[in-house]
């Protein structure tokens, strides 16, 4: 959703290039409103011979896509990678914010990048320092207005797209029913979250931080040992409580783009009741990560781009599921059972080196939600496409 590959599109003409641009339903046909677009209308079996086709009809030489584990980009991917074809996979910046993510091949799970810690140390020695880097501003009532808009446009144009299936497991009416829910409870859950941070400053006890990911997003499910979120939140508190220390608390943080379906409030309460530790369990609804996550004596996550701001703040890491940044040097590697008692920072020269070899290989300055920072990822995008190193800022 938003006009990251519209502005990508107008740059890449503007450079001279050829450009299309596959359109699966009338949201992507919203936001692109560029010549070359292409409806594809049909099946999800469908599309591989289709895509094989444009490939060739097209003379495609790169493709460009957001995201490499949604339905109809896996066999994309895999097509083009027969046919020698590179493929450009944008995502959520590995480091955040001010970064996002543009690598060749694949990300997370699916990425190149080795978990050799002696690797990277070598690489990013010889590299030059990180040129001068400006933060971004981000947009939220932005993000959730083009996604309104990009969902209402979906919804109403299915009948034009009768094989579009979409890879979330919600119908969009039912996700725009839950941040309706979540955002008219938004006052108390901002209380109640102000309320939790000001009780944990000032009783200064250790606590742990586990931040919450999306129950739909690949990297749950295709990158974890789990099938959604519930049974990550299970294995945590219950290994929590069987081996954290006394006087320890563990803090569940909401992703703040849950929509608000689930109740995650309710069912941490439930399980934190069930394994004896609902007097050491606490939620936050609601507010910063940074802070609380300076704060804390460790970080339990999935594979969330969380942890990477925790390694930067020298704060302990666990991860339960796979993530470019679990390596060792960087993040426990004894298990989550042994990290509650053992929580071990990870190692400020090892995480420049992995953090100056990202920026070289995988990430480029900006963001998706203004227009300073879309200008950003775009100059930076087509400079990465054209094989131009990227300029300084």
């Amino acid at each position: 959703m938003g006009p990251l590959f519209r502005r990508l599109g107008q740059e890449l003409i503007r450079e001279g290039h050829t450009v299309h641009k596959v359109n699966f339903n009338g949201g992507d046909r919203v936001f692109w409103r560029l010549p070359n677009g292409i409806e594809y209308r049909g099946t999800l079996a469908e599309w591989p011979a289709f895509f094989t086709r444009l490939l060739a009809d097209k003379g495609i030489t790169d493709v460009v896509l957001f995201g490499d584990c949604r339905d109809h980009h896996m066999p994309a991917i895999r097509i083009c990678r027969e046919a020698s074809v590179p493929v450009h996979v944008f995502d959520e910046g590995y480091i955040r914010p001010d970064w996002v993510t543009l690598e060749l091949g694949g990300v997370n799970g699916h990425s190149s990048l080795p978990r050799d810690p002696a690797w990277y140390r070598e690489i990013a020695a010889a590299l030059p320092p990180v040129p001068p880097h400006a933060q971004v501003p981000a947009s939220f009532r932005r993000r959730a207005l083009e996604g309104l808009i990009y969902n209402a446009a979906d919804v109403l144009t299915r009948w034009h797209y009768p094989g579009w299936s979409n890879h979330r497991p919600w119908h969009p009416v039912v996700e725009g029913m839950g941040w309706w829910r979540k955002l008219r409870r938004r006052k108390a859950r901002e209380a109640s979250s102000a309320g939790l941070l000001k009780r944990l400053a000032r009783d200064g006890g250790p606590y742990y931080l586990f931040p919450l990911q999306l129950d739909s997003d690949a990297q749950i499910r295709l990158h974890s040992p789990f099938a959604g979120m519930l049974p990550a939140i299970q294995m945590v508190i219950a290994s929590f409580a069987a081996h954290a220390p006394a006087g320890t608390r563990l803090v569940v943080k909401e992703h703040p783009l849950d929509n608000g379906v689930r109740n995650w409030e309710q069912e941490t309460a439930d399980l934190a009741a069930r394994f004896g530790v609902a007097d050491r369990v606490d939620y936050l609804a609601w507010g910063d990560i940074v802070p609380v996550t300076r704060a804390a004596r460790g970080m339990v996550t999935v594979n969330s781009t969380s942890g990477t701001f925790a390694l930067a703040a020298r704060v302990p890491v666990v991860v339960l599921g796979h993530a470019v940044y679990d390596v060792a040097d960087l993040t426990c590697q004894n298990g989550l059972d042994a990290f509650w008692g053992d929580p071990i920072a990870p190692d400020e020269a090892t995480f420049a080196a992995f953090r100056r070899v990202l920026i070289e290989r995988c990430l480029i300055p900006g963001g998706f939600f203004s227009e300073e920072a879309l200008d950003k990822v775009v100059r930076h995008a087509v400079a990465r496409l054209e094989g131009r190193p990227i300029a300084p800022e």
